[in-house]
């Protein structure tokens, strides 16, 4: 690995509003625990929706610095774009729709997620047209009712892959599926699932498939379910520091740490008598005399409105909860006596070890889920990543080995 890491970055004018701070130190940290977790398995970076908010190119190398070996996205969109800002690893994308970009994703060399006969056909047309064989992962659905091949439509894609492979136009490279319940330890879902997929599975290999890879378990899962880890962990939210759930754990108890940070800077103090109404509808009233503190983010930035009253904010060090409706671009905070400077630091979520809230307490106040909390973080808050690396000399070798580059 090459030298120096820097530690931060300097806070530039278009940082005044507001920022989102990504820790890639702590994102390594939580890559290298989710590792220890895995027991041995590959780990997949999931770094879909932009890296759930906290910024795609930056996350995944961080996660292949700190030991992935594979890089996913959701999107064969995401994914090229990944190979363009020179993401070298292995690289799979699934959420594939009639007429995608089949051709470019073979010359890119993606790992392309086929959940029917359609998306195979396609893939065999683009690598007929290229001279090149398209790598594929057969997704079974295993009871998510999502995306993934049936049960009872297996047969017929598991033949036509061996075709295609006996042409030489794909080779099936992985195996794979999905939970629907795993961040509730204890759905009896997830015995339901795991056994599909192992049968599932077994016919695929009694026919001739040779997958490089076989997965199952996204971040909830490699958490609490080892029988789940296979050949792989798919790590997404818990990559970030987010715990999957409250009945998985805490992200304290999980042994991760919040990467992101979320902080404004208020725009403007002023005391109001008793009375007043706050923000649209008035829907809050002052009780006293009070300052109140203005934090110019809002929906528009990605603060749920549904936290509007609900909200708690970390405001001059102090905490204080959004008084009156979240607006479009500003919600307001209720002092009482406490006074404020304008550009004083407003944290809405952080790790939560110096008072501020984090991401689960806003996904609470919202009624949501935290990876809402953090994805949703809009595009006008600017990310700043702190504790870059410079690039790995030389990735990792994944499982399977590395790609052949044509």
């Amino acid at each position: 690995m090459k030298s120096t890491p820097t530690t931060t970055h300097p806070r530039h004018a278009r940082d005044t509003r507001a920022r989102a701070e990504i820790d890639l130190a702590a994102l390594r940290a939580n890559v290298e625990t989710m590792r220890a977790r895995a027991r041995g398995a590959a780990l997949m970076a999931v770094v879909k929706s932009d890296g759930y908010g906290h910024g795609a190119v930056p996350c995944a190398r961080a996660a292949l610095q700190a030991g992935a070996t594979w890089v996913a996205t959701a999107t064969p969109e995401e994914a090229l774009a990944l190979r363009a800002a020179g993401i070298d690893s292995r690289l799979m994308c699934w959420l594939w729709t009639p007429g995608g970009p089949w051709r470019e994703g073979i010359e890119a060399d993606l790992d392309m997620g086929v959940s029917g006969t359609w998306a195979l056909s396609e893939v065999i047309a683009a690598a007929r047209e290229t001279g090149r064989t398209a790598r594929v992962q057969l997704k079974a659905d295993t009871g998510l009712g999502r995306n993934g091949c049936q049960p009872a439509d297996w047969r017929e894609l598991i033949a036509a892959a061996r075709a295609a492979e006996a042409e030489g136009a794909v080779k099936v490279t992985g195996v794979w599926s999905h939970f629907a319940c795993a961040d509730e330890p204890g759905h009896p879902s997830i015995r339901h699932q795991l056994d599909t997929f192992r049968e599932m599975l077994a016919y695929a290999e009694g026919e001739g498939i040779e997958p490089e890879i076989r997965h199952m378990a996204n971040s909830p899962a490699a958490l609490t379910l080892p029988e789940s880890h296979f050949d792989l962990v798919r790590t997404g939210i818990a990559m970030y520091g987010v715990s999957p759930s409250p009945e998985v754990g805490t992200h304290q108890e999980l042994g991760l740490r919040p990467v992101m940070r979320l902080v404004a800077h208020v725009a403007l103090a002023k005391r109001v008598p008793a009375g007043h109404g706050i923000s649209y509808g008035h829907t809050y009233a002052t009780a006293d005399e009070t300052t109140l503190a203005l934090v110019p983010v809002g929906y528009a930035d990605g603060v749920p409105r549904h936290a509007s009253g609900r909200g708690p904010v970390l405001v001059g060090g102090e905490r204080g909860t959004v008084a009156g409706r979240v607006a479009m671009d500003q919600f307001v905070v209720d002092l009482g006596g406490r006074k404020v400077q304008e550009g004083a630091e407003a944290v809405l979520f952080g790790a939560g070890d110096r008072g501020e809230p984090t991401a689960e307490d806003w996904a609470r106040a919202a009624g949501t889920i935290a990876y809402e909390i953090v994805t949703r973080i809009g595009k006008r808050v600017p990310r700043v990543h702190l504790n870059e690396l410079p690039e790995l000399d030389e990735a990792p070798e994944p499982a399977g080995g590395r790609p052949d580059r044509a």
